[in-house]
């Protein structure tokens, strides 16, 4: 019995860190998106049209896990519509913020390699196509699953109430198979593009001089930055065939297989995008710093205020 209240309190312990985790960044993330507002200027650029798209796509998923994880540890079921929204929703933005990433990389390729076709190419139009695009090509591994998920199960399957899971909606083996093969099919397109991206740029750095060389260096250190987001994204998908294999032996080890897996391999790649868009980029990080700095300097003015009055 004390074995098991211990279990049940550092669960506790860990969905407290968790939220903690969770609210530091989601504030994080809606400093950086109120700056992104605040300014014409990024508001019409393509690479920060991307960056708080790759934002507001983090925050949603980062709300959303945290939800299903404090429901999972609490064993809370839920209908089966309402986890079929929820799936639909994590399955999109799985895909949009190592899509966006991507898109990104090409964007930083085009203005380092390619410096006097980039006004056109990535125009604020060109920016809301991508946007079309990054959605669509998400959306496919989610119809995919689906497609199959409907032809399989009953009707009553959707009144039934269960613990949230992307497993539940995996009747057959081979449909986990298929979404895992369209998973890394992505992510290979995606890691060759970031390669291919890494190869010009580091060309050009090499032949560059001056202001060129050091602003073509810096565009060569965020597209490997991403790289490594998209690295920890990759393996975020192997997780669900890890964790179904742990079980198997430990039921102690699986929780704190998958605890591990949601921190370093969900919760950490999306925290990356502040760090790697937001505070190594000199306009968005004065205005940010400007932006926050002023609101400090209305708090006392206004306290200042209400005191002499």
């Amino acid at each position: 019995m004390a074995a098991n209240d211990s279990a049940v309190y550092k669960i506790n312990d860990r969905v407290i860190l968790v939220q903690v985790f969770v609210a530091i960044f989601l504030l994080i993330n809606f400093l950086l998106l109120t700056t992104f507002f605040m300014k014409d200027f990024f508001c019409t650029t393509m690479r920060y049209i991307l960056f708080a798209i790759t934002l507001l796509s983090d925050s949603l998923f980062l709300l959303m896990t945290d939800i299903l994880l404090i429901l999972s540890y609490f064993r809370f079921n839920i209908e089966m519509w309402l986890c079929l929204i929820v799936y639909i929703v994590l399955s999109l933005y799985t895909f949009v913020t190592p899509v966006t990433l991507t898109t990104m990389t090409l964007e930083r390729y085009v203005a380092i390699c390619m410096p006097l076709r980039h006004a056109e190419l990535c125009s604020t139009r060109s920016a809301l196509h991508c946007i079309l695009i990054i959605h669509s090509l998400s959306s496919v591994p989610c119809t995919v699953v689906l497609s199959i998920f409907f032809a399989s199960a009953t009707n009553s399957f959707y009144n039934q109430g269960r613990i949230c899971s992307v497993e539940i909606f995996i009747f057959h083996t081979w449909q986990g198979h298929l979404r895992s093969t369209i998973s890394q099919f992505y992510f290979l397109i995606m890691c060759v593009t970031i390669v291919f991206s890494y190869a010009k740029i580091m060309k050009v750095a090499k032949a560059a001089s001056g202001e060129d060389k050091k602003s073509t260096w810096k565009g060569l250190r965020t597209v490997v930055l991403h790289a490594f987001q998209l690295f920890l994204c990759l393996i975020q998908l192997w997780c669900p065939f890890i964790e179904a294999a742990v079980l198997q032996i430990n039921v102690v080890l699986y929780i704190n297989v998958r605890y591990f897996n949601y921190i370093t391999f969900i919760l950490a790649p999306r925290c990356l995008s502040p760090l790697i868009y937001g505070l190594r980029d000199d306009k968005f990080f004065h205005a940010l710093k400007s932006y926050a700095l002023c609101g400090l300097y209305k708090k006392q003015l206004s306290d200042l205020l209400r005191l002499t009055n």
